[in-house]
């Protein structure tokens, strides 16, 4: 196990063996995913259209800075795409930051990375379930909206368990959808800008109205960076993916890219043409949640701001597929490990896909979504609760690249992209040391901006977590005293 004699280098020698491609190891995950379905996962989870619900917050907090805000919070998770291509190749297993954390930082680490990043992956799948069991409600307004949450849980995670390659080639229609509708809107916006001319001036969404400010560029940031959460997910196919780490950690670098520049195109579009100035929609918060429909509404037509619903309520679903898959490879992995019940490390021999891991993610996705749709404020209560989990597993992740390359002595090749694999080199400062230590200050800045109610949802999870792994060591140690 990382972190552990025996098989001390954690990962990276059980991923050097199985790198080249190949089915898999019997009765273990296969490698069947390419670069594009990697690169699908991520984009699928992060969706193409994330600032469509937090553009109007954004332009508030930012005094009409949004764009410059998305390029800033670009450059911010590039830290955390960066420390994730380092400890992929380190570590190329199933479990994401849970094997990084247990190569870096040892057992412990690593059992309260896996379950703090545990609450991000259960739950984000559910408001995403959820947002687009309230879109369809909206549509067809007959039909209950715990109705549709139950019923885009059932249709995905029958996709998760049909197999990987499956799951990928459904998820890259309904991205391609996705990225069509994005690109009618940039055609649209562009043909109105040249015919009317701009809300405000050109350089406004970079600058802001009235002046450009640090600090509102940067309060903004720590909520726009929310828009990247679950392009990791590409790490946890790492035992899936022909080719190996090399090709995990590019398609994890390429995600965060194209994120950005869509987050980026989108949000300088659209603050040009809203008709209200970045003051008026501060004073006006209500409004906030809608400004991007509010814009496309009176600049383009009704029928571009259905269209983007439409998408929105079924790319929602399919981030939840996303999600849901990596969920279920978090939880196989930390069951193969012997952290959770291990019959669900279990791997189905005819879709190899873990059926079980799948299901209980699926489970407790299932009562998390319709629970939060039969309540009036179900959607705010879920929102708020579900980013500390993943910010908390970030930054374990970048104090594990500080732990395996300084404080464990382990070598590498300096390069950040692509190596020859642990033990090549030196450690390199930049890569090693600088990059992570922002990135975990971007974390830090990010988690005490969060509300009250997300740190104490946290707090308690990680409580619970730490009772668990001293469960786990108490038992451990009886079972070794009764065998000496």
């Amino acid at each position: 196990m990382p972190g552990t004699s025996g098989r001390g280098a954690g990962g990276a020698a059980d991923g050097a063996a199985g790198e080249g491609g190949g089915a898999g190891a019997p009765g273990g995950l296969r490698r069947t995913l390419t670069f594009r379905d990697l690169l699908v996962y991520g984009l699928l989870f992060i969706a193409p259209m994330a600032p469509v619900g937090i553009f109007g917050t954004l332009q508030a907090r930012s005094h009409g800075a949004v764009t410059v805000v998305y390029l800033v919070a670009t450059v911010a998770m590039a830290c955390t795409a960066s420390s994730y291509a380092q400890m992929v190749r380190v570590a190329p297993r199933a479990g994401s930051v849970y094997a990084y954390a247990r190569a870096g930082l040892g057992e412990g680490a690593g059992f309260v990375a896996g379950w703090m990043a545990m609450l991000d992956y259960l739950l984000i799948p559910a408001v995403a379930y959820l947002f687009s069991g309230i879109a369809l409600h909206a549509l067809v307004p007959a039909v209950h909206p715990w109705v549709w949450t139950a019923l885009a849980v059932v249709v995905t995670t029958l996709l998760n368990l049909a197999g990987v390659r499956t799951a990928a080639r459904v998820g890259f229609a309904v991205l391609a959808m996705e990225i069509v509708v994005l690109a009618v809107f940039v055609v649209s916006a562009v043909v109105v800008l040249a015919a009317h001319g701009a809300q405000r001036g050109w350089a406004a969404p970079l600058t802001g109205e009235g002046g450009f400010s640090a600090g509102a560029v940067l309060s903004a940031v720590s909520v726009a960076v929310l828009s990247y959460l679950g392009f990791d997910a590409i790490a946890s196919f790492a035992e899936e993916a022909g080719g190996g780490a090399d090709r995990v950690a590019r398609a994890l670098l390429t995600c965060l890219v194209v994120a950005g520049v869509l987050f980026a195109v989108q949000t300088y579009l659209a603050a040009l043409l809203m008709p209200m100035s970045a003051a008026d929609l501060a004073a006006r918060p209500a409004e906030q949640g809608t400004a991007f429909y509010t814009t496309v509404d009176s600049a383009v037509g009704r029928w571009l701001h259905d269209l983007v619903a439409v998408s929105k309520a079924v790319g929602a679903a399919f981030a939840a597929l996303a999600g849901q898959a990596a969920a279920g490879r978090l939880l196989f992995a930390m069951a193969r490990d012997r952290r959770l019940p291990g019959a669900m490390s279990k791997v189905d021999a005819a879709s190899g896909a873990p059926r079980r891991a799948l299901l209980g993610a699926a489970l407790v996705t299932l009562v998390a979504a319709v629970g939060a749709a039969r309540r009036d404020d179900g959607l705010d209560q879920l929102s708020s609760i579900v980013n500390v989990g993943a910010l908390t597993a970030f930054g374990l992740l970048h104090a594990s690249v500080l732990g395996w390359f300084w404080i464990r002595g382990r070598g590498t090749d300096r390069r950040p992209a692509r190596s020859g694999g642990p033990g090549d080199g030196a450690p390199s400062v930049l890569w090693h040391a600088v990059v992570p230590l922002l990135g975990l200050a971007v974390v830090i800045a990010v988690v005490v901006e969060a509300s009250a109610t997300a740190q104490l949802v946290g707090g308690v999870w990680l409580v619970a977590g730490l009772v668990v792994l001293a469960v786990q060591y108490g038992g451990r140690a009886r079972a070794g005293g009764a065998r000496g």
